[in-house]
């Protein structure tokens, strides 16, 4: 099994894709695990051995930061730290989210500004290797003093407390550590804090949303060459020169992308075409290209988080440990706010294409059956989506304009990131089915249309689609296609890529 070995390099949002979806193991170089411990004797020198006060390593936390710890009760102070603070809530993250969550951390500490024991980094890295995945309730963090809630159910286990999820089952991280033989390594001066502090969970689950995000786009280009074909749309929308002069880099690229899948079709020479075409379809470069533009942003935000110090204090290059509030996370929450509008606009304009494809217009069946009144065909799949894209439109409000006053004021001014994070979640499953939806209704109107000749590479896509899930005429349950249609999409864009 291959390993990739955590050194000084950046990571980027497609590295930690490739990475989290892979089979490698994680490794510590010599040189990472030199440094942890060059850092480590550092903070004992300075601070465990020193009559300075240094908040969270000799300190209470919050507003009980002037509160001074005995130096016998330091490590007590970390693992108290980790148990008061586990008091998550709600359903538990998913699995894809507590790993990336796990990753992100160990990228972090081994960069060498926490302080931290290499035993303690070294533990992690053998509960990512042996995918164990340790239970976190999703709900609780503030995303401001670090996703605290749901980071100390993450480390729970390094005290040899908390759950695993093993198969969908909570069981006891004692129990789960004694069949890995795997022992805890515990909790020293300053490691309780380096675990909790950091924006490591509201960062997860940008990801996740962003690697959905990025399919997602291309699916969606797909779908509207094809609601195009099924529509008898006119392409000279699509023209190059109209998108170069609006000199928006998002809309230039979506309308490549749906060109390039209308390439050799005839559709510019069909008869019957309109003047101009709805909105849904002469605007989609427009509209997708701007969630694209959206998405990049959200990308770079998350490629300088991947790579970034989000600890509090931090130790320095000098050694010397400094306060400050690198673990706000309101750069995540503008970024996962965004993302879920430009996803949410993805379903609405895809759901709108829909609604044109039912209507009974351009030569095809009212709601696409041979049989309207006796059989209703595809009517309540836009209902459906209609549904969906309602409610994604409710989650796009902010995340990031709230803010709530926590430790007697202390902590007066928070990001609610992870809030926005599992908001996007949400948004970024309803697209997923919309543009299934879509993709079905196209598919659907280009069978019980008049015979419209597709070019090869959509041809090779709808052939491939049909071969797999061929017209049902009569009234049937369309809902047991939604999930089975996006994957098919997702392996027929990204067949090469794990979700």
């Amino acid at each position: 099994m291959q390993v990739w070995e955590i050194d000084d390099r950046d990571l980027d949002v497609e590295a930690c894709r490739n990475l989290i979806n892979s089979d490698c193991t994680l490794g510590l170089s010599s040189e990472r695990l030199s440094l942890l411990q060059t850092r480590r004797q550092q903070l004992e020198d300075r601070v465990l051995n020193g009559g300075t006060a240094y908040y969270g390593v000799n300190t209470g936390f919050g507003a009980l930061c002037n509160v001074t710890i005995p130096k016998d009760q330091l490590n007590n102070l970390q693992s108290n730290l980790l148990r008061s603070h586990a008091c998550g809530f709600g359903q538990p993250a998913s699995p894809d989210v507590v790993r990336l969550a796990l990753l992100l951390k160990i990228f972090t500490l081994s960069r060498g500004h926490s302080g931290v024991r290499p035993a303690l980094v070294e533990f992690l890295v053998e509960l990512y290797n042996r995918k164990l995945i340790p239970y976190v309730p999703s709900m609780g963090s503030l995303g401001a003093s670090g996703d605290l809630a749901p980071l100390a159910h993450l480390f729970l286990p390094c005290i040899g407390e908390g759950h695993f999820d093993h198969n969908g089952n909570r069981v006891a991280a004692s129990d789960m550590l004694v069949r890995a033989g795997l022992k805890p390594p515990m909790l020293e001066g300053k490691e309780g804090l380096a675990l909790l502090n950091g924006t490591q969970f509201s960062l997860a689950l940008l990801l996740v949303n962003l690697f959905a995000a990025i399919r997602y786009f291309d699916i969606a280009n797909l779908n509207a060459a094809l609601s195009m074909e099924a529509f008898n749309c006119s392409p000279a929308f699509l023209t190059a020169e109209i998108h170069l002069l609006r000199r928006q880099e998002g809309q230039c690229a979506a309308a490549a992308q749906i060109r390039t899948w209308l390439e050799e079709s005839d559709l510019a020479t069909r008869p019957g075409k309109s003047i101009q075409d709805p909105y849904s379809f002469r605007c989609a470069p427009q509209v997708h290209g701007a969630c694209m533009d959206l998405i990049n942003w959200a990308t770079n935000i998350a490629s300088r988080e991947i790579n970034a110090i989000t600890d509090n204090p931090i130790q320095l290059h000098n050694g010397d440990m400094v306060s400050g509030g690198n673990f706000h996370a309101e750069a995540l929450a503008f970024a996962s706010d965004s993302l879920a509008m430009a996803l949410s606009e993805l379903a609405n304009i895809s759901e709108r294409r829909l609604y044109q494809l039912i209507c009974g217009n351009r030569g095809l069946p009212d709601f696409l059956t041979k049989d309207p009144g006796l059989s209703s065909g595809y009517m309540i799949v836009q209902y459906a989506a209609a549904a969906a894209v309602s409610m994604n439109k409710q989650l796009s409000s902010p995340s990031s304009v709230d803010s709530i006053v926590s430790s007697k004021g202390q902590e007066d001014h928070v990001s609610m990131a992870a809030n926005a994070g599992l908001r996007c979640r949400q948004v970024a499953e309803n697209t997923g089915i919309v543009l299934a939806m879509e993709w079905m209704t196209a598919a659907r109107a280009l069978l019980l249309g008049a015979p419209r000749p597709l070019g090869p590479a959509l041809a090779n896509v709808h052939t491939a689609y049909q071969a797999k899930f061929p017209l049902v005429s009569e009234d049937h349950s369309p809902a047991e296609r939604y999930l089975p249609t996006l994957r098919f999409l997702e392996n027929q864009l990204f067949p090469d890529s794990s979700r």
